[in-house]
């Protein structure tokens, strides 16, 4: 290809693959599967690579993130980023608007928003590019975090249509729910705390230095009010309606009401529906629709007197702390846990809530008998938000953090800069060995199902398995048989364990299928801290082999995309220990896939043949996704693009696009999770 061809291909694929992003995020009618447009953005970023002539700065390639900010710098808004008024109370809602009703001397028409919990963000176009994104700050000046919000796929790049030639348009970055609770999952398995919440897992993804990092992290953005010198319309809501059509994802959680009782029956409403949404909210806000009448009522030094905030009260309980236990992870974390007087709170008894780490108990001054109020994030997992002080005993002590590993009494470590405590004695700390032992096992790494149930348990008790390998040497003698009675604890009942014909058969026959589970599960499933699933198939894919990792040196991996200082650290610390180093020669002679002989799966039969398949959502790493789609093709099906009448069934991760979910249920079409898919597969 000479220069001329790849500079046309390279404005083609650009212009086509932000059509894709329009139809994805703003029109939520995706007309590709996300597979294909995965080749379409490499084919793009090939092409620069080999042409960087023709690489602009507002290239769709840009938002795979890349770049390294070691500092945000300060800047100044052109527009003071103002803070709106709060409220708990519908009577004060009816002040504003008789404040509101008085200065105008009329009726004015509103426009309801969802109050979205995530971190402000404006962004200033100039002939329809993006120029320039700053964080709120102290609303005079904010830090410039363009590089990662570049990474962000529903903020465009360049506009559309007849747009302003200079505005800022202001709004929210938010971390869904499935990006937070995926984030979380990632974290604990690499042994780092899980973030409290999708506000502060989005505020902290956004202040990044590896834009690649915050590419991954799955943040969204919704846009919510427009400023320039002149505008194209004469009010809110239709110039919201007209942004959309530039580019910008607008919410459609919004509506224009005519007076105050469709005001408060739009509350009402999202009080109730704000469960089912994929995100978090904490409130509506409430503004004026017309700017000649937002100019009349102008604006305090702090916030507009033209809108308003009226926040959902959260459902908020006090209850008796009678004391915090500590559990050991399998990576050795230490995180406390109050345990609560049972109480119940939005729908559920909650007798536990985590207090994550000794920073938070010191922060919350929690001490001995205290009362404590418990609340839900995001209406789900418990949290204690504070100290009922009416209730303190006098003289009540503080809690001090153990200073021991409860399990096995080693000394505790705290690395500089981690919030973390955590058990350095891996090799005999029984949670940290059988956490390791649940973890080799589990869906995502090894998949030996047959060994859940309490199973691991009995065979450590038993002194069978104390390491990953020794999987590989159970027999049908050693296992029939086995039984073991457990007494009731906390939440659950007494319960016996047996292992009878039919169980022993099942393990037995789960630990061979394993056996063909491809590397980088298997590099996965080992348990190294920090490599989770996505790093893990980074380094296989990288090295395609377990001898070629091992001989990989610290300078070397942290060449490797993703692999930072710590987790090359931690890579040659633990894959170079006598022990590691034993269980991976017993897993290759176990025959354990411990290279990648093929990249693409060979055919394995006709099960799928006749059959469309949609693929969509998020399966924890990228190249899971592509190894379902693969064995879709392996098996003899078709990959769709999109949800129609052809369609067989989807196979459905987390995240699933919201108008193919519609449509299927439009259609009757049956959505499946990647369990039930893999289970089809090996049935047949």
């Amino acid at each position: 290809m000479n220069r001329e061809q790849a500079q046309a291909r390279i404005k083609e694929l650009t212009d086509l693959i932000e059509q894709h992003n329009y139809n994805y995020y703003v029109l939520n009618q995706p007309v590709i599967s996300d597979y294909e447009f995965d080749k379409l953005l490499e084919e793009l970023i090939a092409l620069e690579k080999e042409f960087p002539e023709f690489l602009s700065p507002h290239s769709p390639s840009q938002r795979v993130g890349g770049q390294v900010t070691s500092e945000f710098r300060a800047v100044n808004h052109r527009y003071p980023m103002l803070s709106l008024g709060n409220t708990y109370s519908e009577g004060e809602v009816r002040d504003f608007a008789n404040r509101v009703r008085k200065t105008l001397e009329e009726e004015p028409e509103y426009v309801c928003e969802l109050k979205y919990d995530g971190v402000a963000i404006s962004l200033l176009y100039e002939n329809g590019v993006l120029v320039r994104a700053v964080t709120r700050g102290d609303g005079n000046r904010g830090d410039d975090v363009t590089v990662n919000v570049k990474t962000i796929r529903s903020i465009p790049l360049r506009l559309r249509g007849n747009y302003p030639a200079v505005f800022e348009i202001r709004g929210e970055i938010i971390m869904p729910r499935a990006s937070f609770d995926r984030l979380n999952q990632e974290r604990e398995e690499i042994g780092e705390p899980p973030f409290a919440n999708p506000r502060n897992a989005a505020a902290g993804s956004l202040k990044l230095q590896d834009s690649a990092e915050v590419a991954r992290r799955g943040l969204d953005c919704f846009l919510y009010y427009l400023m320039a010198d002149e505008l194209p319309l004469d009010n809110h809501y239709d110039t919201l309606q007209a942004a959309r059509s530039w580019g910008f994802r607008i919410s459609d959680y919004m509506a224009r009401c005519r007076n105050l009782d469709e005001v408060f029956d739009f509350i009402h409403e999202w009080e109730k529906a704000r469960e089912e949404l994929p995100f978090d909210i904490d409130g509506v806000v409430i503004k004026v629709n017309s700017f000649k009448h937002q100019q009349i009522l102008g604006y305090t030094a702090k916030s507009p007197r033209w809108a308003i905030a009226y926040k959902y009260k959260p459902e908020s309980v006090s209850t008796w702390l009678f004391g915090i236990t500590f559990q050991v992870g399998r990576t050795g974390t230490v995180t406390p846990v109050a345990e609560l007087e049972p109480v119940f709170l939005s729908g559920t008894t909650v007798k536990r809530a985590s207090l994550h780490n000794a920073d938070i108990i010191k922060s919350l001054d929690i001490r001995e008998g205290d009362f404590v109020f418990v609340e839900k994030g995001g209406e789900i997992i418990p949290k204690i938000t504070g100290v009922d002080l009416s209730k303190r005993s006098p003289g009540a002590q503080p809690i001090p953090f153990i200073t021991h590993c409860p399990e096995c009494n080693t000394p505790l470590m705290r690395n500089p800069g981690e919030a973390a405590y955590y058990c350095p004695n891996d090799s005999g700390c029984p949670p940290q060995i059988k956490g390791r032992l649940e973890h080799f096992i589990s869906r995502k790494a090894m998949n030996i199902e047959s060994l859940g149930e309490g199973k691991i348990e009995v065979l450590y008790d038993y002194g069978l398995v104390r390491k990953v390998s020794d999987f590989y040497k159970l027999t049908y003698d050693n296992l029939i048989g086995l039984q073991k009675t457990y007494p009731a604890t906390g939440d659950s009942l007494a319960r016996t364990v047996s292992f009878r014909e039919k169980t022993v058969e099942n393990i037995l026959k789960g630990i061979e299928l394993s056996k063909q589970v491809p590397f980088p599960r298997v590099l996965y499933a080992l348990g190294i801290r920090y490599v989770g699933e996505t790093i893990a198939s980074k380094l296989a894919h990288h090295y395609l082999s377990m001898d070629k990792l091992l001989k990989a040196t610290f300078e070397e991996l942290v060449m490797v995309d993703e692999i930072g200082e710590k987790i090359a650290q931690s890579l040659v610390q633990t894959l170079h220990r006598p022990d590691m180093l034993e269980i991976i020669e017993e897993l290759r002679t176990a025959g354990v896939q411990l290279e990648i002989t093929s990249v693409k799966p060979e055919k394995k039969g006709d099960i799928l043949a006749g059959k469309t398949i949609v693929v969509s959502g998020d399966f924890g790493a990228p190249q899971r996704r592509k190894e379902i789609e693969e064995l879709v093709t392996a098996y003899g099906g078709k990959l769709g693009s999109g949800v129609n009448s052809k369609t067989s069934f989807v196979v459905a991760g987390l995240n699933m696009g919201p108008a193919k979910k519609e449509k299927a249920i439009q259609l009757g079409i049956p959505v499946i999770t990647e369990d039930e898919f893999l289970k089809m597969i090996s049935e047949n």
